[in-house]
């Protein structure tokens, strides 16, 4: 690791933090063998605090590491933590003599590998019934990610009254049909995000209606997604400063290196100064909105990381992207990564809540 990689750490890495990505290295197919990876990150998991309990620092510091290490796999234990981390904000317990939400009916515990399915997409509509206690599931659900592998799922679907409630549901259950595709990307091409069908499929409720969407953990799990790109493009720093290290180097391999050096520090700043306002979110009076913390966060670090990006593809040329496989890999996981943000889009709803009449518009 190089100094300038070290200038990026979130902050004093921890011992948890050490070990846990020491344990991935040791993970033989790590980020590429799905099953494998999925394994470390349920096992780390169980240590792994949740969002907004006095370590989100350190929670942000493990995502980043992990997609540091490699991006599909910051990509695979992002939603699996973001699951653990809403059901503990509902009340769930991953212990069977602690299931207050009832889980333990759908066979999850702590051994369970957990995707959040919460994407809408047209021709792809999931209702949801009560039957006596339970629920039932009937319909698509699109954009599932690594459904074929994972054992549960918290999964958003539409009531009879039209609100949207967020359920648990196994996986394993054979009223579950999984796809492998479409699926025909150039990044993460083993987290597969295809269609799921559920048949009356047996589900527990996690939250009331419109909880889900409510609740600030949403906007915050958003942060928590930008934690892994940003961590993405940290080796990209060290492969800069290799290449102004040479003794080739011009003006122009400094200047790459040094733009792309601002851009990632200016987002660890965002990325520490969010983490101490989430975990002051107990107290009202110290907590800004959610969404507009996301926001802010979210579109100040994918312009960094876009930017970090701009610039390797400038200062490095087409060289790394043919002459060996990790560093095409990166580029294209972490492009694909980058389109859950929308750009301008995103942009525009940040705007629209600073503006007076935001909240109506």
């Amino acid at each position: 690791m190089t100094r300038s990689h070290r200038t990026h750490s979130l902050g004093p890495t921890t011992p948890f933090v050490r070990a846990a990505i020491d344990a991935a290295r040791a993970v033989p197919g790590f980020g590429v063998d799905v099953e494998a990876t999925l394994r470390w990150c349920v096992e780390v998991a169980q240590d792994t605090p949740p969002i907004a309990t006095g370590r989100t620092t350190e929670l942000w510091d493990l995502l980043a590491a992990t997609a540091a290490l490699d991006v599909a796999a910051g990509r695979m234990l992002e939603p699996h933590l973001d699951a653990l981390s809403i059901l503990q904000q509902a009340g769930a317990a991953q212990r069977a003599d602690r299931d207050p939400l009832g889980v333990a009916a759908i066979r999850a515990d702590a051994s369970s590998s957990w995707g959040v399915f919460a994407a809408e997409a047209p021709g792809a509509r999931l209702t949801a019934r009560p039957d006596g206690d339970a629920w039932r599931l009937e319909g698509r659900k699109a954009w599932c990610s690594l459904a074929g592998f994972l054992s549960h799922a918290l999964v958003t679907a539409t009531l009879e009254d039209g609100r949207r409630g967020l359920f648990a549901v196994a996986l394993s259950d054979p009223t579950v049909t999984t796809h492998a595709g479409p699926w025909h990307p150039r990044g993460l091409t083993q987290v597969v995000s295809a269609p799921v069908d559920f048949a009356g499929t047996a589900a527990v409720a996690v939250g009331d209606p419109e909880w889900y969407l409510q609740r600030p953990g949403f906007a915050w799990g958003g942060i928590s997604v930008a934690a892994v790109w940003w961590g993405a493009a940290l080796p990209f720093i060290d492969l800069l400063a290799s290449a102004a290290a040479s003794e080739r180097a011009d003006q122009l391999a400094f200047a790459h290196l040094g733009r792309a050096d601002a851009a990632l520090w200016a987002a660890r700043a965002a990325l520490r100064e969010a983490s101490a306002l989430v975990d002051r979110a107990a107290d009202p009076a110290d907590a800004p909105d959610p969404r507009m913390l996301a926001a802010r966060v979210r579109n100040i670090v994918a312009a960094a990381v876009t930017a970090v990006l701009t610039e390797a593809d400038a200062a490095l040329g087409p060289a790394p992207l043919v002459e060996a496989d990790a560093y095409p890999r990166r580029v294209a996981d972490l492009h694909l990564y980058l389109r859950q943000h929308h750009g301008e889009r995103d942009a525009a709803r940040l705007g629209r809540l600073l503006a007076p009449t935001g909240e109506n518009s």
